[in-house]
């Protein structure tokens, strides 16, 4: 039972779906987890008998409907004057009653797997569990749902016991990592499976206790030299203090052949070469912004390292803010691709914290490559359209079941109405006990056109209001 009644300012709607795929990683995809929630608004400020907006209160439901989480509702007190709130529980009710068995005893469908532990909360967060733990988690998985990658959060004790379901693991500045955890990630990469890591992961052990260097420094292909630039903090919002007004220099440097002006001391572009896949999308600059903290490492030999750090300028008189050392040389990332298949992408610099904090595009954007590139596989999932929807698939022996929420304009506080979106592309990567043979929805009531072409079915949803639900048997 579940005491999670509604989305703090900073999250959105997709926490409550997190928190339903976190409990049932631990107990199993065969327990039910009912959620109280909170039907009187409750929001920056509490109003006990007051009631919580419809949009609000549904949305909140929904993505609960999305994580395998079974509802709930409660009110304060036994008798109310402001009767909107009554309405807004029975209707989705009514919806999960008619639809629960497609909403209950099933296995997400993901082949990334975020990994998390309460002792790293304790041990390494200490004082700081949101700068520290909250906010890297934020930034990875806020940005794999706004690219509409389908994940699964992994408790590291889990790691073995997940791994044939997963290309790739995340450590999101997991710092407290035991031996045991260490070697089971390093057996992960053995049999192929990717990874990437940020920050401090597995610098310090399961107790907080920081090693000497990263357990994982092999797989990293980066050593520890235990300094650091920047701040996890956010400095005060003041042109006068220019501590996070920093960089991330991509190589090789183009903009010699990229429109705008020319100086003539621009780098030659001439024998170059091309850019590493995780900087697609940037061919129109050789910086992006940062503004974050960097661990300060040594790369080993025969790695790719294509960002590197631009420390700290002035932002204020505008005449000042040039760059003092435009190359520092510190790296921001480093790749490495093993002989088995498997890739590790290292990340020293908070990319993940600053995307949770700020919401970058250039952040997001990434970390989604830096995460398709890591995975070198196929992703089970492809939806293409406008708006941000959180894609959650599940199957069931025969079927796949698919969630799209429509989480578009719903970020701050309370939203106000719902804005619909569509049309939406979906191709879904078929298994092998599902025929595929009618797609329908569960909240249209309808059947929709489908292809079925090299191991997907793809299909196109006109509009989204609040929610889809997609039955593919």
């Amino acid at each position: 039972m579940l005491d999670n009644q509604s989305r703090g300012r900073e999250v959105g709607f997709q926490s409550n779906a997190e928190a339903g795929k976190l409990v049932h990683g631990l107990l199993g995809w065969d327990k039910l987890a009912p959620e109280s929630l909170a039907m009187y608004d409750h929001s920056a400020v509490s109003f006990r008998v007051a009631s919580k907006s419809e949009p609000e209160a549904r949305m909140w439901a929904l993505e609960a409907f999305a994580g395998t989480i079974q509802p709930w509702w409660h009110h304060i007190g036994a008798y109310h004057e402001d009767r909107r709130q009554y309405r807004t529980a029975e209707r989705l009710f009514q919806w999960h009653e008619e639809n629960e068995e497609y909403l209950v005893y099933r296995r997400p469908v993901a082949n990334v797997g975020v990994v998390w532990s309460q002792e790293n909360v304790d041990f390494y967060g200490q004082d700081d569990p949101s700068l520290r733990v909250a906010l890297p988690w934020v930034g990875i998985t806020e940005a794999l749902i706004r690219y509409r990658i389908p994940y699964v959060p992994v408790h590291a004790d889990h790691i073995e016991r997940d791994r044939d379901d997963l290309d790739l693991i995340i450590l999101p500045n997991v710092g407290a990592l035991s031996d045991s955890q260490c070697r089971a990630i390093e057996d992960f990469v053995s049999a192929g499976g990717s990874l990437i890591a940020t920050g401090e992961s597995s610098r310090y052990d399961e107790w907080g206790d920081p090693r000497q260097d990263f357990g994982l420094a092999d797989l990293f292909g980066a050593h520890c030299l235990d300094t650091h630039h920047g701040s996890f903090r956010l400095l005060k919002s003041d042109w006068d203090d220019w501590g996070q007004h920093t960089y991330l220099r991509l190589s090789p440097e183009l903009r010699a052949g990229v429109y705008g002006p020319q100086t003539g001391t621009e780098p030659d572009i001439s024998g170059a070469g091309d850019r590493h896949p995780v900087l697609e999308g940037f061919d129109e600059t050789d910086i992006i912004p940062f503004g974050g903290r960097v661990e300060v490492v040594q790369p080993a030999e025969k790695v790719n390292v294509p960002l590197t750090f631009v420390p700290q300028f002035p932002i204020f008189p505008p005449e000042t803010s040039w760059m003092r050392n435009p190359a520092s040389r510190l790296a921001a990332m480093v790749l490495r691709e093993n002989a088995n298949g498997s890739r590790v992408a290292y990340v020293p610099a908070d990319i993940d914290r600053c995307f949770a904090r700020g919401k970058l595009p250039d952040h997001g954007q990434l970390i989604q490559n830096i995460v398709r590139w890591a995975l070198n596989a196929p992703v089970p999932l492809a939806v293409e359209g406008p708006g941000f929807i959180d894609c959650q698939l599940y199957s069931q022996p025969g079927r796949l079941i698919l969630h799209l929420v429509n989480l578009t304009n719903t970020m701050g506080g309370p939203i106000y109405e719902i804005v619909p979106i569509g049309p939406v592309k979906v191709s879904v990567s078929l298994r092998v006990d599902v025929t595929a043979s009618v797609v329908r929805s569960l909240v249209s009531k309808t059947k929709l056109a489908s292809k079925k072409e090299d191991g997907c079915i793809t299909f196109t949803i006109e509009r989204i209001t609040d929610h889809e639900v997609l039955i593919i048997e």
